[in-house]
């Protein structure tokens, strides 16, 4: 009888840091060659088991142990971190913290190196790897040269030289675009099917996992695993929803509709569901529901025109981009890793300076302006609010920017009460930072930009590697933010947050602005699609196996029944 390749036994972990275990009485077995996606909310032990099979736990991150964790029938805790290391290869999230070498051939051949392999075979390792992920004509380039994708690719690489068994991948699509998150999870397939090796995917985007067959899904909440069952079990049970994780649209707007998902609709991947004869629940929910998008007329704020930009002077970045935010928007910029996106937004809030084209905010030309100058009316929100925040208390964190200014503690307290009390934090606002969590930093780097009254904020990638419960918390109090007036600019790689959360999105692909349009509209245009790297909506899909020809009008009625249901 075969053997599980990853055995656990009533394991629990406690970090020596914590009052309370992380990991509770978790019983798992993997076998050989399976390919296994765990999900879970954040904070659920999803990571934490991950450090366990890697051995990051107990090697680096100390903790107490109980129970048994084996891999191929060795005990984790008696062996050292480099011996777990030629069992199991993880690729992170950031593909940036994993290189270690100048280019692309040295970071594959690094394990190789530190095993002392003659060169000959070395080099013949790392040509056979570097094509197995389709990497060997970039051998010389710099990593850091690279998109998001091929940066994924390499990170694979240097794992798989090492002919390990056991492959773990963490979040790894969440810094990518659509289309090269989708390119990842072929890749990842291809090379399961190929070698036979094990895998095992964490991550929050289950709808785009699911592109390619899992074999079991793994859900985690509260540090306990509550559910081991094969994907189309999982998504025809509620634990998905019930714990904050966000279900694939497509499962959504069917149970909208008055759909009962079971097991043999294999609702896992869009191409497999079958509707079983409730296509007419679907046409009914969608005449019934039906919604045009609501024209709202605004005055332009901020005019750009004609934008153009360069790092270097001789690679253009962005080409003669021009287009208009209006007050009170609600605005999303998208495109594939390297369009330019972040680029823009730099040049808007003045950390870069364009080399052609002027910004016009509210009739003034502010192209000339300082960052200090264009900071007072508009606020530029990192993707991670701990590069943000330098204080140790909320108060000092929100009052920084206004006591820079020179204002009176007096003039600075109102300020600050009536921030943190928009953003929901007025009961926390002599607190420490540290005893919040990750949505509340967020909160708080946004109170810091609010406290300014800019008239735009633009926030770089505002969900990125949440789960839904702290996404939707997330969007929400954005949300309130801009039916209160602020006019609000978000860059972002989440097709969902575009569909749901805006009703317009600049595309942009190759420094060019492409489409401006309504988001709806965005991921049914094939050629859009493929120029900025998406992927068509599965909501569109589904409109087609249910007959409904105007599937752009479907979308439009999901998202306004979103909107009415949150």
């Amino acid at each position: 009888m075969e053997q599980p390749v990853i055995s656990f036994k009533s394991f629990t972990f406690q970090y020596f840091s914590q009052a309370e275990p992380t990991l509770y009485d978790i019983n798992l077995d993997i076998m050989p060659g399976e390919k296994i996606l765990i999900v879970g909310p954040s904070g659920c032990g999803k990571s934490t088991l991950g450090h366990c099979l890697n051995g990051l736990i107990p090697f680096a991150y100390k903790g107490k142990i109980s129970g048994s964790l084996t891999i191929k029938g060795k005990e984790t805790k008696n062996e050292s971190i480099f011996a777990l290391s030629k069992n199991i290869g993880t690729v992170l999230q950031d593909s940036d913290g994993q290189f270690v070498g100048l280019n692309v051939g040295e970071d594959i051949a690094f394990a190789l190196e530190n095993d002392c392999i003659p060169l000959e075979e070395m080099r013949q390792r790392v040509n056979q790897v570097a094509d197995m992920v389709d990497m060997k004509e970039f051998m010389g380039r710099s990593c850091q040269e690279l998109s998001g994708g091929q940066k994924q690719r390499v990170s694979l690489g240097g794992v798989m030289v090492d002919d390990v068994d056991i492959l773990l991948f963490d979040e790894p699509l969440a810094n990518l675009d659509p289309a090269t998150g989708k390119k990842a999870i072929e890749l990842i397939d291809e090379i399961y099917r190929e070698t036979g090796k094990t895998c095992i995917i964490i991550e929050h985007r289950i709808e785009d996992v699911l592109h390619r067959d899992v074999d079991r899904i793994i859900v985690m909440d509260d540090g306990r695993i509550l559910m081991d069952a094969p994907a189309n079990e999982v998504l025809a049970s509620n634990i998905l929803i019930d714990h904050g994780i966000r279900e694939p649209l497509y499962v959504t707007a069917c149970k909208y509709a008055g759909i009962t998902i079971t097991p043999d609709m294999h609702a896992e991947n869009i191409e497999k569901l079958n509707l079983l004869g409730n296509e007419e629940k679907l046409r009914s929910w969608y005449t019934k529901a039906a919604a045009s998008p609501k024209e709202e007329a605004h005055d332009p704020l901020l005019e750009v025109k004609d934008l153009s930009f360069s790092y270097d002077g001789v690679v253009p970045v962005l080409k003669n981009v021009s287009f208009t935010v209006y007050e009170h928007e609600m605005l999303a910029i998208v495109g594939k890793n390297g369009a330019g996106k972040s680029t823009m937004s730099k040049i808007i809030v003045g950390f870069e300076k364009p080399d052609s084209g002027e910004l016009i905010l509210k009739d003034h030309n502010i192209t000339d302006m300082s960052i200090k100058e264009r900071g007072e009316v508009i606020g530029y929100v990192l993707q991670n609010p701990n590069q943000m925040i330098c204080c140790t208390k909320i108060y000092d964190e929100v009052a920084l920017v206004l006591r820079n200014q020179g204002l009176s503690e007096e003039e600075i307290r109102p300020r600050v009460e009536k921030a943190l009390s928009i953003c929901g934090l007025a009961p926390f606002i002599d607190w420490p930072v540290s005893a919040l969590s990750y949505g509340q930093k967020k909160r708080v780097t946004i109170a810091s930009i609010l406290v300014l009254e800019p008239k735009i904020i633009i926030l770089d990638e505002p969900t990125a590697g949440q789960d839904y419960h702290h996404y939707s918390e997330i969007m929400g109090f954005l949300r309130q933010l801009n039916q209160q007036g602020q006019t609000i600019i978000m860059i972002t790689h989440d097709m969902h947050l575009m569909l749901e959360y805006t009703k317009r999105a600049i595309v942009l692909a190759g420094g060019h602005k492409i489409a401006d349009t309504l988001a709806s509209e965005v991921l049914i245009n094939d050629e859009w699609i493929k120029e900025a790297n998406l992927n068509k909506t599965s909501l569109y899909t589904l409109a087609h196996k249910a007959g409904i020809e105007d599937a752009l009008g479907f979308i439009q009625t999901f998202i306004a029944w979103e909107e009415k249901t949150r």
